[in-house]
């Protein structure tokens, strides 16, 4: 597996080696081994998967706040998306900075985000599926989000945004008063 840092610090692209014959192709999709200069002490305690049906949908942007923050491993199973990652880390050089980069099925990458970073995606081809490997149980009370359309954010999405949920809706804006999140 290659590791790929990003301009955020810990938001990290893992490429898995494919290796490819006559029957079809191979690939390691996790080896705690060879993450384990990303995962440290942390372990996988969920797995999550996601189907997202219309093309210019966007989910996110999500995070949850200490003691239940987590790093989140994401990569595509089928279709395409563009996977984003929010910066909200206190003291952070790059505190509300975000890197976005494009999963695929074809593409062996994946994308590493760190506790203290929201993350969220726009889908660019129709049932695209996602599959989330979290080290921190989901807990509602510490759930939050930011809007997909936050001018503090300035997000530019590759396609227009086709279909939220009520819950990604309603989410605030950034206030003015926001210093970032103290793990």
């Amino acid at each position: 597996m290659n590791l790929r840092q990003t301009k955020i610090s810990g938001v990290v692209i893992v490429e898995s080696a494919v290796f490819k014959d006559h029957r079809g192709a191979f690939s390691r999709l996790y080896c705690e081994q060879e993450l384990n200069e990303l995962i440290g002490t942390r372990r996988i305690v969920q797995i999550n998967h996601s189907l997202t049906n219309a093309k210019g949908a966007v989910r996110g942007m999500h995070f949850q706040h200490p003691p239940h923050a987590e790093m989140k491993l994401i990569r595509c199973l089928n279709g395409r998306v563009w996977d984003i990652a929010v910066d909200l880390r206190q003291d952070s050089p790059t505190f509300l900075q975000w890197h976005a980069e494009e999963l695929s099925a074809d593409s062996p990458k994946m994308m590493v985000i760190p506790e203290g970073c929201a993350h969220g995606f726009q889908v660019l081809e129709s049932e695209s599926e996602l599959l989330y490997l979290h080290t921190a149980f989901y807990q509602p009370s510490a759930e939050a989000g930011l809007r997909h359309d936050d001018p503090r954010l300035a997000i530019t999405w590759p396609l227009p945004v086709t279909d939220l949920s009520v819950r990604d809706r309603q989410h605030a804006l950034i206030p003015q008063d926001f210093f970032g999140i103290k793990l």
